[in-house]
């Protein structure tokens, strides 16, 4: 593979389980591994190409030790972490609190080995939403399992009827490598689209962007060990370049890319 081919950005799975909504024909009575377009294109739109990674379930036709996700992160120059459902609370140690917060232990336990390849294989790693909480997670933090209830004078983090068009401020921390990707910028504004959110910052990680109204976490990245961990709680595949008043996604991308390159030339 030579440095003038494409990148190859992995994207992991979204998964759609049969009943999940309704009694749906067709298609819908199967387990639907699926890459939300936007994303897709995000990822285009830095010049790269997105190769969505399945997952193995209990389901599936083939057993979790016929694959190796580790040839996945050995072909591949990063790995970007879709949104989706929560993240099952025994992940960090808790029980849920309500049965609409239990989450998705399939995908977590997916993703979890999906993320440990990547480090491994020394290919960066980039979380959106879901994916930003899952790293802190796995890397030892914890998570508010319902914002409103758990932080109630908190700010309004979800509106239903909203979705990427529910937006707060955002608070970028000086000194940090986001700061650093936007000089003179400490405040914008993101969607928000998300009811949990990192209560424990994982060890090795620092904060780089907060909701500056309740001090909720909005970006992280992991300072221990090498490579490139890092995530938004925002969505940045839903960011419309003609807003000039929401944050630009485009410096993110291109330093996450950038890092792809420099472990693609060093593999």
């Amino acid at each position: 593979m030579t440095s003038s081919k494409p990148l190859l950005i992995g994207v992991s799975a979204r998964i759609y389980y049969p009943g999940t909504h309704g009694a749906l024909p067709g298609v819908f009575t199967k387990t639907l591994h699926y890459l939300e377009q936007s994303v897709a294109h995000w990822v285009l739109s830095g010049h790269a190409m997105a190769v969505m990674v399945p997952a193995v379930t209990k389901d599936s036709i083939v057993r979790r030790s016929d694959l190796d996700l580790d040839d996945y992160a050995h072909a591949l120059d990063g790995l970007v972490l879709q949104g989706g459902n929560d993240v099952a609370p025994e992940c960090y140690g808790e029980a849920p609190l309500h049965p609409d917060w239990a989450g998705d232990a399939v995908r977590d336990k997916y993703e979890i080995e999906l993320i440990r390849a990547f480090i491994a294989a020394g290919k960066p790693v980039f979380g959106v939403c879901r994916g930003f909480q899952l790293l802190n997670v796995m890397h030892g933090g914890t998570l508010w399992q319902d914002i409103a209830t758990q932080r109630p004078a908190a700010l309004a983090h979800r509106e239903l009827g909203q979705y990427e068009r529910h937006f707060h401020a955002v608070e970028i921390e000086p000194g940090s490598r986001l700061a650093a990707l936007y000089p003179g910028l400490q405040r914008t504004v993101a969607n928000s689209i998300h009811h949990q959110g990192i209560k424990d910052l994982a060890p090795g990680f620092v904060v780089e962007a907060r909701c500056p109204e309740d001090g909720i976490v909005e970006a992280i990245r992991r300072t221990t060990g090498s490579g490139y961990v890092a995530g938004v709680q925002w969505h940045p595949e839903f960011h419309d370049p003609q807003d000039g008043q929401t944050i630009d996604d485009g410096p993110m991308l291109q330093d996450f890319l950038a890092a792809c390159r420099a472990a693609r030339s060093n593999a």
